[in-house]
């Protein structure tokens, strides 16, 4: 079977299409993993579209609701680039993937968790204000305002990844063309370039820490000046609720850093490939499936909301048999 499409420059070979290895030598699992990844994508296609329905509610027309919209579009998205794919190499012997189609995957890879990096530090900022300056929240988080940070994040995660993707297929690839990976991220591809990479790994660590810090380091500030307002709170009730509306938000920053860093930041001596496979799997589905169910289960005005919807698509259901 032909894995692989070459093109010859001079007496180089270079590689025009790639081969994603995944688990392929454990066959015994691609099946079994088929249908628990369909499961999941299932799941988080109608957890994250339930949550966009739910927040179109009149009574959930606010800022931190219309971030939560944007967060679960971005999921949908996030998830679509690289699962679809992984389940149809489950099921075949030709796991190719053409050189720009590698490329175009990369690159909305890193777009889309790039710019959810800088829309979590922008649901920071919205419940910083909320909190802080209750008084002048409508003020400050005009809808104009909102819309402005949802553009300034796509922005940030368009730039750093388009500058990535065209840094890594810059690169010469000759010789091997497989990517002991389930998708085209810049760690096993940069592995199989015939270019010394010592200086790119540093850059891309470098360039790691500072999309990664740069957001986080904002949410760390509002979360600590959020904090330290909540404790200052006289009532015992209002404490709660202010608790209550940051926990949910905090959950989802904590998994996605939490997961984008042991792929990312681990120390070059424990960062196999075969470790990062399982993080993949994980890193890729993990919070995309739980954002719809910590953002339900731990808010009441979304559980609200979601009963509505559901009743008025039973009423619906009910005028159009009695028809």
């Amino acid at each position: 079977m032909k894995y692989a499409k070459e093109s010859r420059r001079g007496n180089l070979t270079t590689v025009t299409e790639f081969t994603l290895l995944g688990f392929s030598n454990h066959r015994n699992l691609q099946v079994p993993l088929f249908s628990i990844y369909l499961f999941i994508y299932i799941i988080i296609l109608m957890g994250n579209i339930l949550i966009i329905l739910v927040t179109i509610d009149t009574a959930l027309q606010t800022p931190m609701y219309f971030f939560l919209q944007v967060l679960s579009f971005l999921e949908i998205c996030y998830t679509s680039v690289t699962i679809p794919k992984m389940l149809v190499d489950f099921l075949s012997d030709n796991r190719s993937i053409s050189f720009v189609g590698c490329a175009a995957q990369m690159y909305f890879l890193l777009f889309l968790g790039i710019s959810e990096c800088f829309l979590l530090a922008a649901m920071a900022y919205d419940r910083y204000v909320a909190i802080c300056n209750p008084l002048r929240y409508r003020l400050i988080m005009k809808r104009r305002v909102c819309l402005s940070l949802v553009v300034l994040s796509w922005f940030s995660g368009n730039m750093v990844s388009l500058v990535q993707t065209v840094w890594v297929f810059t690169l010469l690839f000759c010789e091997s063309n497989q990517i002991n990976y389930f998708f085209c991220d810049v760690l096993p591809l940069i592995k199989l370039s015939c270019t010394d990479i010592t200086s790119y790994e540093m850059q891309l660590f470098t360039a790691t820490i500072l999309v990664n810090f740069t957001p986080f380091s904002l949410i760390l500030v509002s979360y600590v000046v959020i904090i330290s307002t909540i404790l200052k709170m006289a009532s015992t009730d209002g404490r709660h609720k202010a608790f209550s509306t940051c926990s949910s938000h905090l959950i989802v920053v904590t998994l996605y850093y939490g997961s984008s860093g042991l792929i990312y930041l681990r120390p070059k001596s424990i960062n196999s490939l075969d470790s990062n496979k399982v993080l993949a799997l994980m890193y890729t589905t993990i919070t995309p499936i739980l954002n719809p169910i910590v953002c339900s289960l731990r808010n009441s005005e979304v559980k609200g909301a979601v009963w509505r919807l559901l009743l008025d698509g039973l009423k619906g259901k009910i005028f159009s048999q009695r028809k």
